[in-house]
């Protein structure tokens, strides 16, 4: 089974900074795209960003320029650092990996509250 393990979150003022770190684990599994959801309160979850295990990134409009995602293949971990924080960041984030052992499949972190106030 894989695990994920996020820290990170917390309280910032407005254009303040935060970096979020997720660690995933699972014996013989092999992590594919990884990335950061968030879900405001009465909001779906929406993307933040993703980084494939090559690098390649994608970034939601509203953070892009603020937000950089990386990720360190040797650990298994994906950061944001977020910066130039806004009240609208306001959200729980939620680490994605898709992983594969024998088949693909996707699994979320537990989620970590990022509050930005104004």
């Amino acid at each position: 089974q894989v695990q994920l393990v996020e820290s990170g979150g917390g309280l910032v003022q407005a254009g303040g900074s935060l970096r979020l770190s997720c660690a995933a684990s699972g014996r013989g599994f092999s992590f594919n795209a990884m990335g950061w959801y968030r879900q405001a309160p009465g909001k779906p979850r929406e993307l933040v960003a993703t980084i494939s295990s090559s690098g390649v990134t994608n970034y939601s409009g509203s953070v892009k320029g603020r937000f950089t995602i990386s990720r360190d293949n040797a650990e298994n971990t994906v950061y944001l650092q977020m910066s130039s924080l806004k009240p609208e960041d306001t959200a729980v984030y939620f680490c994605y990996v898709r992983a594969y052992y024998r088949a693909y499949g996707d699994y979320w972190g537990q989620g970590t509250q990022v509050t930005v106030s104004s």
